[in-house]
Order: structure tokens, then C-alpha cells, then sequence
């Protein structure tokens, strides 16, 4: 059961307004089912909007931001709850901390960072918790087709791959999150290996 949602997205709102509406109206679903969310405190960009969302739904949200950040992504001042951290490292765990599941859309680098790592810790079995991917707007078609490279290469076991769930639909990706089952991890690099 999904009860709280990690949600890593942007700090800008991209080009196309189609994000912005996407990250309020996750925001919006994800009150609607009582869940509670947790994301990197900002009231700009698409982290404002996810915010908004919930909010303006009456949800509950939880804010978690480095200080060093607080001014330079503007910290959201009518969150739920703001928790300020040393680092950005701090940042990841407490948000792996406080939620049941994740869910990246559309961002740069430090969206993805934050995305990579919650999956490398999947792979390592350092947690069971789904990790998936909001798909607006054909965002993500290129960095699945460059996971499938990854495993067509032989660098990303495809069971691996596999976990990295992918819809544009909230709806199907919250079921597909509700569904998942972590699998057992086998060790990729073994002694014949190296």
C-alpha cells in the first residue's frame, strides 16, 4: 500500500506548460488517494507545482531541502512540514526515509541523480520499494531506449532494467507501484567475472 510518495522532478518548469500542469495534477491524484507526499521542498519550477497541487487539494506534503538550497530553489513556506538538511546526499536518504515509493518526472541533472540513485539502491537489494517514472510528454522515451542499450551491451542486467517502471498515465503507474515485487537480487559481478 502506497501510503507516502517520493516525488523528484524539476526545479524548472521546462518549455512546454504540459509539465507544469502534469506536476499539479500529480499532486491533485496523489491527495485524492490519500497519499502523502514527499518531495525537495522548492516552490519553483515543477517541485512548486507538485506542491500546489497537493495543497490546493487539501493533501498533506513534506518538504525536505539542503540550507544551502533554501534560498536558491525558494523554499515553499505552506507546506505540510519543511525538514532542512545538511547536504544534498542528506536530501536523498530522508526522502528514501520517509516514503513507500518513488516517482521521477521530467528534470535535469538533479532529478536524475536522485532517480539513479534510488534505482542503484534497488539493484544493491538496499531496499524494495518501486521506482517509477511519470512519462509526460514522451520525456523519458530516450532514457529507456538508452537503459535497453545498457542491457543490449551487456552493462545492465535486464531484470535490472525491469524495475525501472514506466507510464504516462498516473493512474498506470500507481498500479504498476501498488503491484511491484522487488525482484531477488543475483549478484552481477561474481568471482568468475572479475
Amino acid at each position: 500500500m502506497m501510503r507516502s510518495i517520493a516525488v523528484f522532478c524539476g526545479s524548472n518548469e521546462g518549455y512546454t506548460e504540459v509539465y507544469r500542469e502534469a506536476a499539479f495534477e500529480l499532486g491533485q491524484i496523489l491527495t485524492e488517494r490519500n497519499i502523502q507526499v514527499v518531495y525537495g521542498g522548492a516552490k519553483v519550477g515543477l517541485m512548486g507545482a507538485l506542491a500546489d497541487g497537493v495543497l490546493q487539494s487539501g493533501g498533506r506534503i513534506t518538504g525536505v531541502i539542503p540550507s544551502f538550497l533554501k534560498t536558491k530553489e525558494v523554499a515553499h513556506e505552506g507546506l505540510t512540514e519543511l525538514i532542512t538538511v545538511g547536504t544534498m546526499h542528506d536530501r536523498k536518504i530522508k526522502m528514501h526515509e520517509l516514503c513507500n515509493g518513488v516517482i521521477t518526472m521530467p528534470g535535469g541533472w538533479g532529478t536524475m541523480d536522485e532517480m539513479f540513485e534510488m534505482l542503484t539502491w534497488g539493484q544493491l537489494g538496499l531496499h524494495s520499494k518501486p521506482v517509477g517514472l511519470l512519462n509526460v510528454n514522451g520525456y523519458f522515451d530516450a532514457l529507456k531506449a538508452f537503459c535497453d542499450n545498457m542491457v543490449m551491451e551487456g552493462f545492465l542486467n535486464e531484470y535490472v532494467n525491469a524495475m525501472m517502471l514506466t507510464s504516462p498515465s498516473v493512474s498506470d503507474l500507481l498500479q504498476q507501484m501498488e503491484t511491484y515485487v522487488a525482484p531477488e537480487a543475483p549478484k552481477w559481478i561474481t568471482r568468475q567475472t572479475t
